[in-house]
């Protein structure tokens, strides 16, 4: 039996973007019809790359601006979670170019809980990895400030534990608006080792 399992759940591409360049300010978010990956993801995407310096997500791990594997190359949302955080901040809808978003699928119920080594794959092979949940940034919440004022301040409570998650390319190829990405999770149960103390909510 493999060790990773097709499941009956797929997630349809309603969105997919590229963020160029990085901006302490805010999020330059742009949004493409179709998405070309690489082993190092979106060329020319600022997240993309097959290393990358470390931040201050792993700063337990290594020090600050180590090079370190990338395995944050996509950032995935999930279109029911978006509208939720928008409903939270009063706001009609979220434009994922101002979270900086990748890909948008609607369809995977839990979306950003799914168990890290899930995979997503498309209709030509292109296999995303999950690596772990996403955590709210506070440039989004600027960008959001910056397009619709106040509410943009309620970005962070209102994406905790709602903000999508991280990938990386296991297998090259296209992904375009309309794809089905099914859903692999991993067949194995969920990891009771960890000491209470140690571990934090989400």
């Amino acid at each position: 039996m493999a060790a990773l399992e097709p499941t009956d759940l797929v997630g349809k591409v309603t969105w997919l973007g590229r963020v160029p360049h990085r901006d302490r300010k805010a999020v330059d978010g742009l949004a493409v019809q179709m998405m070309p990956l690489g082993f190092g993801g979106m060329e020319g995407e600022v997240h993309g790359g097959r290393t990358r310096p470390s931040c201050s997500r792993v700063v337990a791990q290594h020090p600050k601006g180590t090079e370190i594997a990338n395995v944050r190359q996509i950032s995935i949302l999930s279109a029911e979670e978006l509208a939720e955080i928008a409903e939270a901040m009063g706001l009609s809808d979220l434009d994922p170019a101002w979270l900086g978003a990748s890909v948008v699928v609607e369809g995977l119920p839990d979306f950003s809980h799914l168990p890290p080594s899930s995979r997503l794959q498309g209709p030509d092979g292109v296999t995303l990895v999950v690596d772990m949940q996403n955590r709210p940034c506070h440039l989004p919440a600027l960008t959001i400030v910056e397009a619709v004022g106040e509410a943009g301040k309620l970005f962070q409570a209102a994406a905790k534990g709602r903000r999508g998650v991280t990938a990386w390319v296991e297998r090259p190829g296209t992904i375009a608006i309309g794809d089905d990405l099914r859903l692999h999770v991993p067949d194995q149960r969920a990891w009771q080792g960890i000491p209470a103390k140690r571990q934090a909510p989400l």
